[in-house]
């Protein structure tokens, strides 16, 4: 499908017409391919003067049917400098804008955001051509925010708000006004949504930020819905289990059990010891957000074909779930892959969480920590459904679109 678009003020004026191209869902089986990833502006490494986000440009060339984005469209509390050093000693050159100064806490720096990343040719063109599933995590607020979380004391900078709840807000509207979600696919209005892309896909997009309990009960041994609420909880149980989609895929944007601390709420930094993600490195029995996980996968085990696609570490990987190899094993063996960052810094691997027998099957991250993106270690990951024989076929990319892994499913 072919469109075009004018942009009328309240003047009058009207702008150029711009064009882009889109697919619609099929109503019949045939192939499906779609791609995700996550990170976006992140750890001060903006538009490159030298090249701009090209990772985007190869993700539009890859012609998905629509991109799962994973979270942290935009670094609300990362500023982006006129220039910063590379761990190799370059230096990268960065486009500013007024808007990515300093820390977003007014509606209009978090509008900015978003309009700043518009400003990079590859991403118009990503944009203008890709359909896009959006999820949101932290740094479209603050990083490892949690509602009714305070920032007083925890040595934030830049930063003279400290309800969350009030960042929250503004960073919620803006989100809405930029992203392309209507209201009427959200489950309870807000975000957590199930997409149906043809009789072989059905999208499940978690909202794993709105419902989220304080990370520093990571250790709760009782836990009523912990990172997902008991209400989206039960609602993602229940849909999985009535899907009649051949593929069901959960799009998590915090990794089951991938270990992710919170350094912002550090002992060191004075505050409680706490984690981010839904692990917290325990291997035994579930606890804090495991729990709700536990559940889920628990009353699932019968529901065959079930994909976790995930972001937010800032490496790709595929990691195994066994529950021979378990703490917890009450459940059916899935996967679940890793992508990102998109145009962020890049990170080492983080250990894994046994609760839930993850294992690495493969890994591709930098040794260093916050590599940028003018140093490699940038991923997209593309999802194929054959629609003949109903496999499905991961790759994980570099950002180039080379193949650094593939997996093939096959459907039970």
């Amino acid at each position: 499908m072919h469109y075009r678009v004018t942009l009328e003020g309240e003047s009058g004026a009207t702008s150029e017409p711009l064009t882009g191209t889109f697919r619609t869902a099929p109503s019949a089986p045939g192939n499906v391919s779609f791609t995700w990833s996550g990170d976006v502006v992140g750890q001060g490494w903006g538009i490159n003067r030298d090249g701009g986000m090209a990772i985007m440009g190869a993700i539009a060339d890859a012609r998905p049917d629509f991109f799962l984005h994973s979270g942290d469209a935009i670094y609300a509390d990362n500023p982006v400098p006129e220039t910063q050093k590379q761990n190799d000693g370059d230096t990268y050159r960065n486009v500013t804008a007024e808007a990515k100064n300093q820390v977003a806490q007014t509606l209009d720096q978090f509008r900015g955001n978003y309009a700043y990343n518009l400003t990079d040719e590859h991403y118009r063109r990503f944009a203008a051509n890709v359909p896009q599933l959006i999820q949101w995590d932290d740094h479209e607020v603050v990083n490892n925010w949690f509602p009714g979380e305070s920032l007083a004391g925890q040595n934030r900078k830049g930063y003279t708000e400290t309800d969350v709840n009030k960042l929250a807000e503004f960073a919620y509207r803006a989100w809405r006004e930029w992203q392309p979600v209507q209201p009427t696919e959200a489950a309870d209005g807000r975000l957590y949504r199930k997409i149906s892309y043809g009789p072989l896909l059905d999208v499940f997009v978690l909202d794993m930020r709105s419902y989220k309990d304080p990370n520093p009960n990571a250790w709760a041994e009782e836990n009523d819905g912990g990172i997902l609420g008991a209400k989206q909880t039960q609602w993602l149980i229940d849909g999985l289990k009535a899907s009649t989609a051949v593929w069901k895929v959960v799009a998590n944007d915090l990794p089951l059990s991938i270990v992710v601390p919170d350094k912002a709420t550090d002992p060191k930094d004075g505050g409680p010891k706490s984690m981010e993600a839904v692990a917290q490195g325990d291997n035994g029995a579930p606890l804090g957000r495991e729990i709700a996980f536990s559940r889920i996968l628990s009353q699932t085990k019968g529901v065959p074909n079930i994909v976790y696609l995930t972001a937010d570490v800032h490496y790709t990987a595929a990691i195994s779930y066994h529950p021979d190899k378990a703490g917890f094993q009450d459940f059916s063996p899935f996967w679940e892959f890793v992508s990102g960052p998109l145009n962020a810094g890049a990170f080492p691997q983080s250990p894994l969480d046994g609760t839930f027998g993850a294992q690495y099957e493969f890994v591709h991250a930098p040794d260093e920590a916050n590599v940028s993106p003018a140093e490699g270690f940038q991923h997209f990951g593309q999802v194929s459904i054959d629609g003949g024989s109903r496999t499905l076929t991961v790759h994980l990319r570099d950002a180039k679109g080379a193949a650094l892994y593939t997996k093939e499913l096959t459907p039970a």
